[in-house]
């Protein structure tokens, strides 16, 4: 196909004059476009409309998104392989100008096109061999979630002297913010990532130093749900030992905690220990006796006692035969 998007032969047939007059298909799109600065530099058409609030400057978004050159109906980038793309940090990770720009005036869930002239866009030059210079290029971006990490950014920018006396609210917001990039690493199975946040988080608690006992209770308070966490992650992770000195730490805040008497069970499951497991579920079924998963774990739990009670008979039936044998 030649530069105007008509073949080759179709062009023969065609009046010079009346081929100089057909608009392009992005001049065209862009008749039906909002023009969002006021230059003609980034149009936006709305395709499905999100909701809540804009996504604040200074956040981090997850977005899936591809880029096209006119003419051309593939991607020369596009995020659509990835079933959960990462977070970005605005002014560090999407680095298109256009781009960024575009993504403040998107809610969450909302789904839209935007046309990118070269300023907005790669330039004058372009970026060889995948952007001819002096491009116009067309973004298919849509919004999957954001949160506002402005003042994550703001509390690490801190010495840590400064993040010790900040005001108890901030230190609760920035960790309640990491836990949450935590919880959706783990929804997206980047456990690794995920583990990352929850520990940063309850790092950032654990360095604080209490004036009152009112603080010291919200900072434990703050640590009992990360260690929940924590202890989940490493058990994804295939670490139960991990998983179990998490559980314990969150037991020794509240002894009865039903999720972490649940989650040092499963540890021990995972290492054999059966006596043990059969303690701490049992003590978590007391709780909740009705809970599905605690009652389904029990189940497996009887099932691998079973097992290996079995296999130590068969095992000793033998010894006991050889030794009858001698």
């Amino acid at each position: 196909m030649s530069a105007n998007g008509l073949s080759t032969k179709i062009q023969q047939f065609m009046d010079p004059n009346a081929l100089a007059r057909t608009p392009s298909p992005f001049h065209r799109l862009g008749q039906q476009m909002q023009d969002i600065l006021g230059d003609g530099g980034i149009l936006k058409e709305v395709v499905q409309p999100g909701e809540g609030p804009p996504v604040p400057r200074d956040s981090s978004v997850s977005i899936h998104f591809s880029g096209f050159l006119e003419y051309s109906d593939r991607p020369f980038e596009t995020t659509s392989h990835l079933k959960y793309p990462r977070m970005m940090k605005l002014g560090r990770d999407v680095t298109l100008c256009g781009l960024e720009l575009g993504i403040l005036t998107m809610r969450k869930g909302e789904f839209s096109r935007f046309l990118f002239l070269p300023e907005y866009a790669y330039g004058a030059m372009g970026c060889p061999p995948l952007i001819p210079p002096v491009a116009t290029v067309l973004y298919e971006v849509q919004v999957l979630d954001f949160l506002d990490s402005a003042e994550v950014d703001e509390f690490f920018a801190m010495s840590p002297e400064e993040q010790n006396t900040a005001p108890l609210s901030m230190l609760l917001n920035v960790v309640d913010t990491e836990r949450s990039f935590g919880n959706r690493c783990f929804n997206h199975s980047r456990f690794e990532d995920a583990k990352d946040r929850y520990k940063q988080a309850v790092t950032l608690l654990g360095n604080r130093k209490a004036e009152d006992e009112e603080e010291k209770r919200s900072i434990v308070a703050g640590q009992l749900p990360i260690y929940l966490n924590l202890s989940l992650t490493q058990l994804r992770l295939d670490r139960p030992l991990k998983a179990l000195e998490y559980g314990h730490k969150a037991l020794k805040i509240d002894p009865n905690n039903t999720k972490a008497l649940f989650r040092c069970g499963q540890a021990y499951l995972e290492l054999f220990d059966y006596e043990k497991a059969q303690d701490y579920l049992t003590m978590a079924q007391a709780n909740k006796p009705f809970d599905v998963d605690i009652n389904n774990l029990l189940r497996k739990l009887a099932i691998h006692y079973k097992d290996c009670l079995d296999k130590e008979k068969e095992l000793c039936s033998k010894m006991f035969a050889d030794f009858v044998k001698k």
